[in-house]
């Protein structure tokens, strides 16, 4: 396993919830929290708790706001984000690649 290394895997997108969030982002760029939730089938507890390592890495914008009198709650992929996850895609690739030889 010559060209992976392991400190490549970003901890911070690399749990389940963390990682659904952020290939979700980086396709749609903004969604609202239960969009999301619904997709990956979290609780709001749950998923608030991974939105917030997200946010403080930079990785994502929360913006809460209220249409009417309901709270809604949006989030961006950041461009810090974007990048990150793109290393992450790429340091995975790299570890599929060393172990399928």
């Amino acid at each position: 396993m010559d060209g992976f290394d392991i400190d490549e895997i970003d901890d911070v997108i690399h749990g389940r919830v963390r990682l659904g969030v952020m290939a979700y982002l980086s396709s749609a760029r903004t969604a609202d929290f239960n969009e999301i939730k619904k997709r990956l089938q979290t609780t709001d507890g749950n998923l608030s708790v991974h939105l917030r390592k997200l946010e403080d890495a930079g990785y994502i914008a929360v913006e809460k706001s209220f249409v009417g009198r309901k709270p809604l709650t949006r989030l961006t992929l950041t461009p810090a984000g974007d990048k990150a996850f793109l290393g992450y895609l790429d340091a995975i690739g790299k570890l599929v690649d060393e172990t399928r030889g």
